[in-house]
């Protein structure tokens, strides 16, 4: 079973004026450990469910680079991407930067986007959710385009694009990891199957359902549904302990997720985040 770490909180003793050196220790004390993956939200104002939009809330690709200077073996992706906050090519260009920069570290986490109040406060489109699926799947074309040879021209109904040039390409072989987020058995779990290295599922009690449909889209698109990694998140709280995180782990790994993603909520001292899970791996 192997754990991430997805930093969602930063809302820490010490306030902004620490936030960089406390995000650094954090990074470093996630990799001594134990843990092989640290990911961030791309959100620009606090959700709901960690706190108020008020909290603090850092850009995702700049604290991402941040964190590649702070750590040495991680993956580093977002969990995830909302489609409508970049350009396809931006997109595939700062994930390309990321990966060269940390040495191959780099992937990619995206989804249809949901956070509408967050999109009109900050003047981003937030379209319908057919066009949001719409420039998701073409922009997932977009980026594997340009993690390839081809500089050819894209022609989509959303996005034109006249030459994909991308130099540096990303070091990772074949390409940057790709997960899409969330469990939509209609079109999120079908875009997993076409293009997806892996899919990201909330654990409750529709989880293994959700496997089921994605292995039926795997079928219906003739690909090795064993290919996909199936990762799961679950949250930890100041009353969490130990025995929960590896009680919530060993139940995403019998829901068939071998890799869970766990975020923290009002804990404000960063390292009993990592005490904690690197307790619980050393149990699971």
């Amino acid at each position: 079973m192997e754990l991430g770490l997805h930093i969602a909180d930063f809302t820490w003793d010490g306030g902004p004026a620490t936030l960089g050196a406390a995000l650094g220790r954090h990074a470093r004390n996630a990799e001594q450990a134990g843990i092989t993956r640290i990911t961030v939200m791309d959100h620009f104002w606090q959700i709901r469910a960690v706190g108020p939009y008020e909290h603090e809330m850092l850009e995702a690709y700049t604290a991402l680079g941040f964190i590649a200077a702070h750590t040495e073996t991680a993956l580093l992706h977002t969990l995830v991407t909302g489609v409508t906050y970049r350009e396809p090519g931006l997109l595939a260009k700062a994930v390309s930067t990321l990966d060269v920069l940390s040495g191959g570290r780099a992937g990619l986490g995206i989804g249809a986007a949901w956070n509408e109040d967050e999109s009109k406060g900050l003047g981003f489109a937030f379209p319908p959710v057919a066009e949001r699926f719409e420039r998701l799947e073409e922009a997932l074309q977009i980026c594997l385009q340009m993690w390839s040879d081809s500089e050819e021209a894209y022609q989509g109904r959303r996005y034109r694009l006249e030459r994909t040039l991308n130099s540096p390409q990303p070091l990772r072989s074949p390409r940057p990891y790709l997960l899409i987020g969330g469990g939509g058995e209609k079109k999120t779990l079908k875009l997993v199957a076409k293009y997806a290295d892996a899919c990201n599922i909330g654990l409750g009690p529709e989880s293994a359902h959700k496997l089921d449909v994605l292995r039926r889209h795997c079928d219906d698109v003739g690909r090795d549904y064993d290919q996909i990694e199936k990762t799961a998140m679950f949250a930890v709280d100041p009353s969490s302990t130990t025995e929960d995180v590896v009680r919530n782990a060993n139940a995403a790994r019998d829901a068939g997720f071998p890799v869970a993603y766990v975020y923290a909520h009002d804990i404000t001292t960063p390292s009993k985040i990592t005490d904690m899970l690197g307790e619980a791996l050393t149990k699971l």
